[in-house]
């Protein structure tokens, strides 16, 4: 399928100052005259489509609120204790260092200015563009009820992997120190709402924790005592897995000890328990996987959002009557192949929808008419533990070891950078042989 642009994104744009704001220009000492790509994010959507611009006749400018690309799928191993950041990202200027046409800007874009063809950031910086690229990834959804997130961290953010590690090592050592018996098994009760990916994975982690990786090391309490709940609202874990699959999953990590609970809806969330169904559970670490929504950036865009706060975007990934802006991974709402569903908020949605951006733009440059977005399932894995996992690619689904290979071949394939792949190998080989975590450290406001 082919399309029609109706014209070409000028290079010359006027700048917007929106009201009320000191702005200025970004600094820029790239050859003039060059059609302008702004990238905002520096996730897998934006990076791939950064590196698919190399050679092409435009300068592009990626922005983003932190100096480094991140591996999110592995997050939770942070959360854990079982990775150090450094280990799962990479400085984003050190990856562009080669690529002469991208340069890298550390700033937070505010708002979004169409008519203008320009973003504002919060430090009043103004970026005129011809082609926009939105990949800001998404942000926690506590569904309505915002105040959760002080007492309930999701997983988005290299500070939300450092305050979750934070809660589960605080709640060993505080019960370690504690005599009142209602009080640390408070201290030993992990509840962690949602049972997608992100709740599966900190759950199976927590589980090996408290049953190996701890084992021996408290001389008060016991860590292998410590409760883990796993809440969700569905009929089941894991639930765009095949059925067989996720009953699986929920049979591994019961062997970890870990009780999942379907049908149970959180109503209310404190800083010492959280009410699910008709029970009220005395907890001091609630972890929240429960739903993301877009990052509130797109709302300025003026455009239509889905409830998850995403762009409905078109069959090229761009923004409808504004052909100039994609909107691209967790931001965007694209029904794939017409069905009504749009696509998973996953890294390879991300990595293609970025690279067909570019390759779309590159369509612009030649005069000739876009290609439709087609998404291309690579499959889909989970991992609850050492040498237990699920994986579903096409008519193959393996679970186990077998799986477990898998999805450590898979992730080592896709870190950033020689060293981070080498370290990560080292330390899944460490964990797998000895559980040990080398991550242990409480660091922060306690």
């Amino acid at each position: 399928m082919s399309l029609n642009v109706r014209s070409r994104p000028q290079a010359d744009v006027a700048l917007t100052a929106a009201e009320g704001h000191v702005t200025r220009p970004l600094a820029d000492r790239s050859p003039s005259g060059q059609p302008h790509v702004l990238i905002v994010g520096s996730g897998f959507g934006g990076l791939n489509c950064a590196r698919t611009l190399k050679g092409s006749p435009v300068r592009v400018t990626l922005v983003d609120r932190v100096n480094f690309h991140l591996f999110q799928p592995l997050l939770y191993e942070v959360a854990t204790a079982a990775l150090s950041v450094n280990e799962i990202a990479a400085a984003t200027r050190m990856l562009f260092r080669a690529q002469r046409n991208v340069a890298v800007h550390m700033l937070t874009i505010e708002a979004i200015d169409i008519a203008g063809r320009c973003v504002r950031a919060s430090d009043g910086h103004t970026i005129a563009y011809d082609w926009l690229v939105l990949a800001p990834g998404a942000v926690t959804d506590y569904f309505g009820h915002p105040e959760w997130a002080a007492h309930a961290p999701g997983l988005k953010t290299v500070e939300d992997a450092l305050a979750t590690r934070r809660r589960v090592l605080l709640g060993f050592e505080r019960a370690e120190s504690e005599v009142d018996h209602e009080r640390r098994r408070s201290y030993l009760t992990f509840v962690i709402v949602g049972g997608g990916a992100t709740g599966v994975e900190l759950a199976g982690a927590i589980g090996e924790m408290k049953n190996y990786t701890l084992r021996h090391e408290f001389r008060a309490i016991d860590s292998a005592d410590a409760r883990i709940l796993l809440l969700d609202a569905g009929e089941r874990i894991l639930p765009n897995f095949a059925p067989a699959l996720s009953a699986r999953a929920c049979r591994d990590l019961e062997r970890l000890g870990v009780e999942v609970r379907t049908r149970t809806l959180v109503t209310e969330v404190g800083p010492d328990y959280v009410v699910a169904g008709d029970e009220r559970i005395a907890t001091c670490c609630v972890l929240w996987g429960a739903g993301t929504r877009g990052a509130p950036v797109l709302a300025s865009l003026g455009v239509p959002l889905d409830r998850q706060g995403r762009v409905q975007v078109g069959v090229d990934g761009a923004v409808p009557d504004h052909v100039e802006i994609f909107v691209v991974g967790d931001g965007a709402h694209f029904d794939d192949a017409g069905s009504g569903t749009p696509l998973p908020g996953v890294a390879q949605v991300a990595i293609q929808m970025g690279r067909h951006a570019a390759r779309c733009i590159a369509d612009d440059l030649a005069g000739r008419p876009r290609r439709a977005f087609k998404y291309s399932d690579r499959g889909k894995l989970a991992v609850i533990g050492r040498g237990r996992a699920i994986c579903e690619i096409g008519p193959l689904k393996l679970s186990g070891l077998p799986a477990w290979f898998v999805w450590a071949f898979v992730h080592v394939t896709f870190l950033i950078g020689f060293r981070n792949r080498v370290v990560a190998m080292t330390e899944w080989a460490r964990t797998y042989f000895f559980q040990h975590r080398s991550g242990r450290f409480i660091i922060g406001d306690r």
